[in-house]
């Protein structure tokens, strides 16, 4: 009996070490890729400060990257957590580190020498790989065509993968590499003519074509390619194949296709649009909305006329204006600023134009004490379309420059820079489409100077007080600094 016993109190003592053991195991098994993601409640992805991927306008982050990767952390019910990389180089470099970010977004394409770096997701969005040249320039049309030519392409990028495979065929193609440049850069180098040629994916030359006068496709290299997200190496799949699922879903809900519109099927380009238009606009469209500009006025202090041109440049004077970015209205508030200026409805012409002329004297007020009149109305419009933070890394720029940031002519200059990867890596808020705002204020400028002229006879009676944002430049001729019309 005894014996039994003890034969018994073994084997039990067995299975209770051997289930501790087992239950051990399971606690001690790590986590995967998808549930640390979960856990933690957040996803960190690492992309380019680029046009094409992720960027700061007014209405805050945005970027074609951005907005896909936003959307995924919320199919996973967690934050997104974006940062940013220099180069490609230094992209994959990050992502391959043991507290690196959990995926990178940044308009990859699939590369064989990036394998042991990283894995790729599914494809998303097609692109092509062209040639660009300049339009006064003989137009190649084949790569061999490509020797004695300056090319330079962004370093680490599948575009030199393919220029260093051609060389292979070509020993005599010679092209340069760089990771001071973004592909913007080199579109506007060969806009300039201080490159012959350089390659780019066709979403990227769409984003950019717009402000390219000169640039043209040469050709088409290799078949149609996709975009691909990128995860860390390794045999984990959790998350790779979550992304992989998200992918295919935001294909077939069409999400896909609504972000590729939004970025890429448009030019969203600021223009002067005649003063023959303008003054068939101004009999047909302004009578119905000039009472409340003078109300609105009256109300935050601003010059009507000025808010009239800051309408008409936004919307062509259109109460249902609604842009593919979400800004909507005559005054095309975001929906976020309109909720902090009071507006419930945007498409309400009353109530659009009492936001927007709350909203620029805020931004008025805001400025340094440094920025005089008149050039203080200028910055505030300029912060009104491109955002305070971007016009603060001009301003610094400015002064970095050895010229005035608290004058509009000299902040105008280095406004552009903020599009180009050598001045906007050294900012706080980086890129942004820094000529936009300069072009924004030109044709402010334009229209105001019109409006005056025709209302020029309801201001005998008027009492001028100051110049500026109250009245800037209304006097019996046009401000001496204004643009020509």
């Amino acid at each position: 009996m005894y014996s039994l016993n003890a034969l018994r109190l073994g084997h039990c003592a067995w299975l209770l070490t051997a289930t501790l053991l087992l239950l051990l195991g399971a606690c001690g098994k790590a986590p995967t890729a998808l549930e640390r993601v979960q856990e933690d409640g957040v996803l960190r992805v690492i992309t380019r400060n680029s046009p094409t991927t992720y960027y700061q306008d007014r209405n805050g982050p945005t970027g074609f990257e951005y907005e896909l990767a936003e959307r995924f952390a919320e199919s996973l019910g967690v934050t997104l957590e974006i940062e940013t990389a220099d180069s490609i180089d230094e992209l994959f470099e990050r992502l391959g580190r043991p507290d690196g970010p959990h995926l990178a977004a940044a308009g990859l394409l699939a590369s064989e020498n990036r394998s042991a770096l990283a894995r790729f997701s599914q494809g998303y969005l097609d692109v092509t790989l062209q040639v660009v040249y300049r339009s006064n320039r003989q137009r190649p049309t084949k790569p061999e065509q490509l020797i004695g030519q300056r090319i330079t392409v962004v370093k680490g990028s599948r575009h030199a993968e393919v220029l260093a495979e051609l060389k292979r065929r070509l020993p005599e193609l010679q092209y340069s590499e760089s990771s001071e440049v973004e592909v913007a850069d080199l579109l506007r180098m060969v806009d300039e003519g201080q490159l012959d040629l350089t390659l780019v994916g066709s979403n990227e030359l769409a984003m950019n074509q717009f402000a390219l006068p000169n640039v043209r496709v040469a050709f088409d290299l290799e078949g149609t390619q996709q975009l691909v997200w990128a995860v860390p190496p390794g045999e984990d799949r959790s998350l790779l194949d979550k992304i992989d699922a998200f992918l295919a879903e935001a294909q077939r809900d069409k999400t896909i296709q609504q972000l590729k519109e939004r970025y890429y099927g448009h030019a969203d380009v600021l223009g002067y649009v005649g003063t023959t238009t303008f003054a068939r606009h101004l009999q047909q469209r302004m009578p119905r909305y000039e009472e409340h500009f003078r109300q609105a006025a009256e109300k935050h202090k601003v010059d009507w006329r000025l808010l009239a041109a800051m309408g008409y440049q936004e919307s062509l004077w259109q109460p249902d204006a609604t842009s593919k970015t979400g800004v909507r209205g005559l005054m095309m508030l975001t929906l976020r600023t309109a909720q902090a200026m009071g507006v419930s409805d945007r498409l309400d012409p009353r109530q659009s134009i009492h936001g927007g002329a709350r909203y620029i004297a805020e931004i008025h007020a805001g400025l340094p004490a440094s920025i005089e009149e008149p050039d203080r109305t200028w910055f505030a419009l300029a912060a009104y379309n491109v955002g305070g933070g971007h016009l603060e890394d001009a301003r610094k720029l400015t002064r970095e420059a050895g010229l005035n940031p608290d004058k509009w002519r000299d902040v105008k200059k280095i406004l552009p820079r903020l599009s180009q990867k050598q001045w906007y890596s050294k900012t706080r808020y980086g890129y942004a489409r820094g000529g936009e705002p300069v072009h924004f204020v030109n044709n402010i400028r334009r229209y105001y100077d019109i409006l005056t002229w025709v209302t020029q006879p309801q201001l005998e009676g008027e009492q001028i007080a100051d110049r500026g944002l109250h009245r800037p430049g209304i006097d019996k001729t046009p401000p001496k600094d204004a643009p020509p019309l």
